[in-house]
């Protein structure tokens, strides 16, 4: 059985086609191999912020169907970053340019994009739904429902907040580099993904600065791993409450570049009417294929697995060595 590791802006996973086996994992052995080979001391290759699973498509309409394990074990409604790599392995595998994916809320389209740079392959994604709504998140506190740029005392009282599901929850504030640079994120983030009277399943929590027209820069801790490289969804909400809530600056229907530090992506906001979706484009990435027996991988035992290298990281290190050093403050962060 082979399964490969893979990342969208070196936000890493492992992917697992569970159509390639005999007998496929059960919910539990799938979290007992996440939470083992995401694991920096017990996993492979410095482990992962989560692992996608491939599956048959239950809805028409689907080419195949992605699931999301964290690297703790949960499961997240969706991953912008990981949906790419999924999309390019199903466009590999079916030899498809476009087509939909089903994730855990909806049924998402993805196509094929211009490569980055040489051996920097790129793929488009949807995020949808949208929603502002309390119960979306889900979000108690009935004094911010719904939360669009408005300031918070309680979390912190300098910063003002926008909450919203993707259909992943995410807050999102615009700080300074100085903020940007400081401890508040991860102390934030911590806070809101442990017991907490405002976010009860927890929450993405993302801090961006603008650095001018159609331009950002945006660091996540994520619900479930913490601190990452990169968050696809975290990083398309942004894009949605910048053009929102700063309207001279991130407008919609327009390229907007979100500089992370991993990399970056692209993203265009549309509306229509009261509807909106967000479009997620960015690498997908596959740097390593691992050889393991399907025993193995029920038993989520790894001291047997082979592995092989590919070129692929060092020419996404290549791209990512001429890009504006914007993100070396955030990166230390």
């Amino acid at each position: 059985m082979q399964i490969d590791k893979v990342h969208g802006s070196e936000n890493h996973f492992f992917l697992l086609d569970q159509t390639k086996l005999q007998q496929k994992l059960t919910d539990q052995e799938l979290i007992q191999f996440t939470t083992k080979i995401t694991n920096p001391a017990t996993g492979l290759l410095d482990g992962a912020d989560g692992v996608l699973v491939v599956d048959e498509a239950t809805h028409d309409g689907a080419l195949a169907q992605m699931r999301v394990i964290n690297a703790d074990g949960s499961e997240a409604s969706m991953c912008g970053n990981g949906l790419r790599t999924v999309g390019r392995y199903l466009a590999e595998k079916f030899q498809l340019d476009q087509f939909k994916v089903q994730t855990l809320n909806s049924d998402l389209h993805v196509q094929k994009a211009a490569d980055f740079a040489a051996q920097v392959p790129a793929f488009s994604v949807e995020i949808s739904p949208v929603s502002f709504e309390a119960a979306k998140l889900p979000f108690h506190n009935a004094k911010h429902e719904p939360l669009i740029n408005q300031p918070w005392t309680a979390l912190l009282p300098e910063l003002k907040f926008t909450a919203v599901a993707v259909p992943n929850p995410h807050l999102i504030s615009f700080v300074s580099a100085a903020e940007l640079a400081s401890a508040d994120l991860g102390t934030l983030g911590k806070r809101l993904n442990e017991p907490n009277p405002y976010f009860p399943d927890g929450v993405n929590v993302s801090f961006a600065q603008i650095l001018g027209q159609n331009k950002l820069f945006v660091r996540t801790f994520e619900r479930g791993v913490g601190f990452t490289n990169a968050c696809g969804t975290g990083m398309s909400a942004t894009s949605l409450a910048f053009a929102l809530t700063h309207p001279d600056q991130g407008q919609f229907d327009q390229e907007i570049t979100v500089y992370n530090p991993g990399g970056l992506v692209k993203t265009n906001v549309h509306k229509v009417d009261s509807t909106y979706t967000i479009a997620l484009t960015g690498n997908a990435t596959v740097t390593h294929h691992l050889e393991i027996s399907e025993a193995d991988l029920h038993a989520a035992e790894l001291a047997h697995v082979k592995i092989q290298t590919t070129p692929e990281e060092n020419s996404y290190s290549k791209f990512v060595a001429q890009l504006p050093k914007i993100n070396t403050i955030a990166a230390k962060a």
